[in-house]
């Protein structure tokens, strides 16, 4: 018998039921009731309270038939909202990425377009802001707990947290990070400097300078007064106001990389891939959330 009060909530379904209890009580809970209902798992929310959530047996055992299967096309997971339309570029990015003849074929998202994250930037870049890793952690669970096979998290700067929330979940996360490192490196196999469009968080943390390094590859930031411009046009995005002048910066900032001696561009910032596909450059351009997109539909896919 459990010692606290419980607030119980239920769907109109028996194979599926969500309780809220202390913490306290999760271990006699497990012990008590694993082998009455079946699998379960568990949600926190950073706090002293939980979210336990359990599954009817004959329906874990479907689950884990399903994921058995090597053909199985798996589901991923977006822990989205930074910022709300970032994260539906990544939706359009991979919509078109995926081969389809109907709606069948295409790739299933389960998205967390949660733009209550707290700010990236405030807790990086400016040092005083709150940290947004219980909240992304959380959002992480919570995907999983819905049976994703996998996470995928359109923002540049949130993967400076990236080992802080694949270790709350059993699933992987992707890493845009080394994923555009390894494609462009691939792409271009006699790169020497690479440009960088990205937030002052990202190249203040140095997310990609470390990796490229280790390729023997330098990365080349725009000067101050582009990058302040790269910022504002960045802050535009998000807001959802903004017009040629911002693809004028943005296009500044590119030009500014090339006369610095990059013999490509990645844009490392997914607010500048919303506007990516307007820059114009003699060296060719990476976009990582684009590289991300086409990651999504491999691993969803089964495609080595």
């Amino acid at each position: 018998m459990l010692t606290s009060s419980l607030c119980l909530a239920w769907k109109m379904s028996p194979t599926d039921l969500r309780i809220t209890l202390n913490i306290q009580d999760i271990r006699q809970f497990r012990q008590s009731r694993r082998t009455m209902i079946g699998d379960f798992f568990l949600l926190g929310n950073g706090g002293h309270e939980g979210s336990l959530g359990f599954e009817h047996p004959q329906l874990s055992e479907k689950r884990l038939n399903k994921k058995a299967s090597p053909m199985r096309e798996k589901v991923v997971g977006i822990i989205g909202g930074m910022g709300p339309e970032a994260t539906v570029d990544l939706m359009a990015r991979i919509i078109k990425a995926t081969p389809a003849v109907g709606d069948i074929d295409h790739i299933r998202m389960l998205v967390d377009n949660n733009p209550k994250v707290p700010s990236r930037i405030k807790a990086l870049a400016e040092g005083d802001g709150e940290s947004p890793v219980p909240c992304l952690q959380d959002m992480a669970r919570r995907l999983a707990a819905w049976g994703v096979d996998f996470l995928a998290m359109p923002c540049n700067t949130a993967h400076y947290y990236h080992r802080d929330i694949q270790k709350t979940v059993p699933i992987p996360i992707l890493n845009m990070i080394d994923l555009a490192v390894r494609e462009v490196v691939t792409q271009t196999p006699d790169l020497k400097n690479v440009g960088l469009l990205a937030s002052t968080a990202v190249l203040k943390l140095k997310l990609y300078e470390k990796l490229f390094a280790e390729r023997d590859v330098a990365l080349i930031a725009p000067t101050d007064n582009y990058q302040k411009d790269i910022m504002n046009a960045i802050k535009g995005i998000k807001a959802g106001s903004y017009g040629s002048e911002v693809v004028e910066a943005v296009q500044s900032a590119a030009d500014n990389l090339i006369e610095l001696g990059s013999d490509a561009l990645l844009v490392a910032c997914t607010e500048l891939s919303i506007i990516g596909h307007e820059i114009r450059s003699t060296v060719e351009i990476f976009d990582a959330a684009q590289i991300l997109a086409e990651a999504v539909v491999k691993e969803a896919r089964n495609v080595c």
